[in-house]
């Protein structure tokens, strides 16, 4: 087994190493959605037209949206298989748990949605979840193919609405919008709430937009796990190496169209986007396990796994400092600073975020919401022990 001595139980490091990597694409695209009040009008920025602030949407496009949060989706329905046999051998009743579980993720969602950021994603794992524990005994291989065809019917719906022009935005009410957006967000705490609780319908928006493509990948990760296809790289590197020789070149030509076209306000790249971000996401995804697979990664490895340790405390804490620079509640910059600025500050967030869970770890074995979540999912207040008991409740 492909296991390192990280002081934090049989836990896989590469495992938790992914999900650190797949924080830095998340945060790349959420603080480009902070940063501006037309995120979600439909059209692009007006306020940075330069050369330079052209490149970086473009980059930001093509190397991070839609494609990171498949990777988290991915290993949410990787995790669910090792909670799922956990419970069994510890003779744990385990849909009650999951169910609480699953509760509080929606409730975590809503207050993420309402006080600081109306993209969250975690309402919509928390209905997703729901979907992935009534199929949870379906076959590794009719998963894989499940998920296929809801790829496969997901393009095709995508496309049909492309065709039918009912979600093009009209280019003077946006831009009315995205103002509008914008001084509400730079205003007073309470006005920057308000303007969350007007967006609230965008966590039904993320379920229907995200939603299918979120499930196909909890579908590939549940069927992953029941063959542990993640607990040994070196019996896996052809296949690794496969997802890379596929998953690249076509994965990396669909972000090409994707990101050249206007990336998610044009409804045929969203389309393009769709079919072929799950390739190179998978291809990511091959290339860092490889990568963790190396000794002379170790290191590296060893802080990013930090960080996925702490992956909801981190992703909520990267909402409060984007919240806290960006909209009202803080500084109130929405607006004002350039994408290539922006890119800056997710890395040196970033950054800061590893190097502070890596400390962090040293000391605590759970992340502050990944403590309350796990004290939720067993009814303890006691979750290190929680694990170890039959939970009857």
């Amino acid at each position: 087994m492909n296991r390192r001595a990280t002081g934090h139980g049989n836990r896989l490091v590469h495992v938790d190493a992914l999900r650190g990597f797949a924080l830095l694409g998340i945060l790349a695209v959420n603080m480009a959605l902070f940063s501006s009040g037309f995120a979600f009008t439909g059209i692009a920025d007006p306020t940075f037209t330069s050369f330079t602030d052209k490149v970086v949407t473009w980059t930001v496009y093509f190397l991070f949206t839609m494609k990171f949060y498949l990777l988290f989706s991915f290993l949410f329905g990787y995790s669910f298989t090792l909670q799922l046999d956990s419970a069994q051998r510890k003779g744990r009743r385990f849909t009650p748990a999951f169910l609480r579980r699953l509760g509080a993720l929606f409730v975590l969602g809503v207050a993420h949605a309402v006080l600081l950021f109306p993209g969250d994603i975690l309402s919509t794992y928390a209905v997703l979840g729901l979907l992935l524990l009534a199929v949870r005994r379906i076959r590794p291989r009719t998963a894989v193919v499940l998920a296929g065809l809801l790829t496969v019917a997901t393009t095709g719906a995508v496309v049909l609405v492309a065709l039918s022009g009912s979600l093009a935005a009209d280019p003077a009410a946006a831009l009315v919008e995205g103002q509008r957006a914008t001084e509400a967000l730079r205003g007073s705490p309470s006005e920057v709430i308000a303007e969350h609780v007007r967006t609230v319908p965008w966590i039904l928006g993320t379920l229907v937009v995200q939603g299918p493509l979120a499930f196909t990948s909890f579908l590939l990760g549940l069927a992953a796990g029941k063959i542990r296809a993640l607990g040994d790289l070196q019996r896996h590197q052809r296949v690794l190496q496969l997802l890379q020789w596929v998953g690249l070149p076509v994965g990396l030509s669909g972000s090409l169209v994707f990101a050249s076209f206007g990336g998610t306000h044009d409804t045929f790249a969203t389309a393009v986007g769709y079919a072929t971000a799950p390739l190179l996401t998978a291809a990511y995804a091959a290339t860092m396990l490889r990568v963790f697979s190396s000794p002379r990664a170790a290191v590296f490895t060893e802080f990013l796994a930090a960080a996925g340790r702490l992956a909801l405390s981190n992703y909520l804490l990267q909402s409060v400092i984007c919240a806290l620079v960006f909209t009202g509640l803080g500084a109130g910059l929405i607006g004002q600073v350039s994408p290539g600025v922006v890119l800056s500050m997710t890395f040196a967030v970033f950054v800061v975020q590893i190097i502070g869970s890596y400390l962090w770890c040293q000391r605590f074995r759970y992340g502050p919401v990944e403590w309350l979540l796990r004290a939720v999912t067993y009814a303890s207040w006691n979750p290190r022990s929680a694990g170890r008991q039959q939970v009857t409740a």
